[in-house]
């Protein structure tokens, strides 16, 4: 592993941190007011390309861990994004 491979891990890592505890925030708020769609999505999509431009540089290491991951605990997060909205709906019925 290369310093720059390292100092990405690092960087995901800590990132990767806080989407776990964002779930659990979340979920129990049972409201998606505090959460935002676009930011959810805009995340996603940087991980996307994230995962992209290792494919195509041919640079599949370790890191690639990472990445897969963060996008999935964002996916998470986006599910509970809408369960929350959906319990909003029905709290304003």
């Amino acid at each position: 592993m290369t310093i720059p491979e390292i100092l990405e891990t690092i960087m995901l890592i800590s990132f990767g941190i806080s989407w776990p505890l964002s779930v659990v925030k979340n979920i129990k708020a049972k409201t998606a007011k505090s959460m935002s769609l676009p930011f959810i999505l805009l995340i996603m999509i940087g991980y996307i390309a994230g995962i992209a431009s290792k494919f195509i540089s041919g640079n599949i290491g370790y890191v690639l861990i990472a990445y897969f991951i963060n996008i999935l605990s964002v996916s998470v997060n986006l599910t509970v994004y809408f369960i929350n909205l959906w319990h909003d709906k029905q709290k304003s019925v």
